[in-house]
């Protein structure tokens, strides 16, 4: 086959009694195993490497090694598409890779809608080889139809996938939560094969532990390698985000920053991702000292957008508690709010002693650190800042919830549609929860060290602070332990919270934020060793809270 560039020449590789495609190129320009492999891989129906090519020599011309090549049933393979599978598709591709790709080179991944799922497959299984990824309007499958043959809509693959919402489960979703390179993916504006479910879950996945960007092409449709192979501004700005900082797993600029802000003759020894967050990834950063920085960075797209104002944010509401001695919060070393240096808007802080601790514990033990929570959050409300933060930002509204549906949920959802019950202000910390409070101690030596992500201070009522710890401690806990909260608060001195109506409506302001998503909020807790908090555990948890609160106080 003439691939119609110089830089790439044709191969066939015979596979399980198949003969299989292929492209390669960028051996000449890449004379040593170290040198980094693009792989591209073609989606389904009537994909192929043709429309790929373009976007291939384009990784050639940086320099790499590239390989495409046809899946059976494709192109110019063998092999019929009604026996191909999911299964089939990663042997295929790891075998041609294993036999083209010189030693244990990096290698960057590049998939198209169902090969999304073969990237996933290939980050399995070579690990820490793959250096980087890029997905293009990517697809995810329930485990049950891997290894079942596509058919001709007439096979349980069908079946499978054709179920709502399926997908959920995903095997591939763990992979990109887990997956720590360098990882683009391509969102064209208009996808009619894609759900935007899919999508969202993907980003949610990358965003928790890669270096993550999520390219836009708004004039794009579903079929991206056809888009890159006609448009070449957009085939460039691809690859140009995929081999960003490649051979620092895409982190050479916020390396370079953190570097200039250390001590005369201090360096990272060594780098820890911190688990347990959702809005932004926590590195602990150990110096050759010993000593230990934290870095916060905001990779999710939602939390890049509005960086500048929380990050900023955080930076004086840290300078404003650095010399409160009951108030143990992390002390600012520098801030890129936009990431004007940066790979992401990032700010560098100290680091506290102490762990999170979201577990069950025996009862004494969760009595006091339930004691000590309430402690310490009346002591932030105590603060009196010389300028006032912004007013607090409500996080749902009657508009926005989705509840199950029935008679519970219209109730409190009624409460939450009169306006805002008027209140006497105070300093908000206005996301404090356990996942966000470091504990050191056991006993009688259990103390608070730490208090945490301080991005959404706000001025506001304190039953807004008293009612998000509350719904985190129903979720963790159970009910009760988040109806209990209220009076373990004002037992330790904590400001007046309104009565009866009115701490309702602020109850519900925040406990309806997270219908139906629940078990989104969970997420980090279960990172933390809380495997039991499953979407029906929590989501009953709710329920049986929000139960309670109309019961108490409506």
């Amino acid at each position: 086959m003439n691939t119609g560039m110089s830089r790439l020449s044709s191969f066939t590789y015979a596979y399980d009694g198949e003969r299989l495609s292929g492209v390669h190129g960028g051996a000449d320009d890449a004379p040593d195993a170290s040198s980094p492999t693009a792989v591209l891989l073609h989606g389904a129906g009537n994909g192929s490497k043709e429309h790929l090519l373009p976007l291939l020599d384009e990784f050639v011309a940086r320099g790499c090694r590239g390989l495409a090549l046809d899946f059976s049933g494709h192109g110019d393979s063998t092999g019929a598409l009604r026996e191909l599978s999911l299964r089939r598709r990663f042997e295929q591709a790891s075998a041609v890779i294993d036999a083209r790709v010189p030693g244990d080179g990096p290698l960057v991944l590049v998939g198209f809608s169902m090969s999304g799922q073969t990237v996933a497959d290939l980050i399995r299984y070579y690990g820490e080889r793959v250096a980087a990824i890029g997905l293009c309007a990517p697809a995810v499958y329930a485990a049950g139809a891997w290894a079942e043959p596509f058919g001709d809509g007439d096979r349980a693959f069908s079946t499978v996938i054709r179920t709502p919402d399926s997908w959920h489960d995903s095997p591939a979703l763990e992979v990109f939560r887990a997956y720590e390179g360098r990882a683009v993916l391509a969102v064209p504006g208009t996808d009619h094969v894609i759900p935007p479910a899919v999508t969202e879950a993907v980003t949610d996945a990358l965003a928790a532990r890669a270096q993550f960007t999520r390219l836009e092409l708004p004039d794009a449709e579903h079929r991206l390698g056809q888009w890159f192979r006609d448009h070449a501004d957009d085939r460039r700005q691809f690859v140009d985000a995929v081999l960003t900082g490649l051979g620092d797993r895409g982190w050479t600029a916020t390396r370079t920053w953190v570097a200039k802000q250390l001590p005369e003759g201090r360096a990272v020894r060594d780098t820890e991702q911190l688990r347990g967050g959702f809005s932004a990834q926590m590195r602990r950063l150990t110096l050759d000292d010993g000593s230990a920085l934290v870095l916060r960075s905001f990779v999710r797209p939602f939390f890049r957008h509005h960086a500048p104002g929380l990050l900023a944010r955080e930076a004086s509401v840290l300078a404003l508690l650095a010399p409160l001695e009951d108030i143990p919060a992390p002390e600012l070393r520098a801030v890129d709010a936009t990431a004007e240096h940066a790979d992401h808007p990032s700010l560098l802080m100290s680091s506290l002693p102490g762990t999170v601790r979201v577990d069950d514990g025996d009862e004494e033990d969760l009595e006091r650190r339930l004691d000590l929570l309430a402690g310490q959050l009346a002591r932030i409300h105590a603060v009196v800042p010389d300028d006032r933060p912004r007013t607090y930002q409500a996080w749902t509204s009657p508009e926005r919830v989705r509840t199950p549906g029935g008679g519970l949920w219209e109730r409190a959802v009624e409460v939450i549609r009169r306006a805002a019950p008027a209140y006497g202000g105070c300093f908000l910390h206005r996301d404090f929860h356990p996942g966000n409070v470091l504990f050191t101690g056991a006993g009688e030596t259990l103390r608070i060290s730490g208090v945490v992500d301080w991005v959404e201070t706000s001025w506001g009522p304190a039953d807004l602070d008293v009612a998000h710890c509350s719904t985190a401690l129903a979720l963790l806990h159970g009910a009760e332990y988040g109806l209990g909260f209220r009076a373990r608060y004002e037992a330790r001195g904590g400001r007046r919270l309104a009565e009866g109506p009115d701490h309702l409506y602020w109850t519900l302001l925040d406990a309806l934020a997270y219908v139906p998503d629940a078990a989104k909020l969970a997420g980090p807790w279960r990172e933390l060793g809380r495997a039991d908090l499953t979407p029906a555990t929590v989501s009953a948890r709710l329920e049986a809270y929000v139960a309670g609160l109309l019961e108490r106080y409506a």
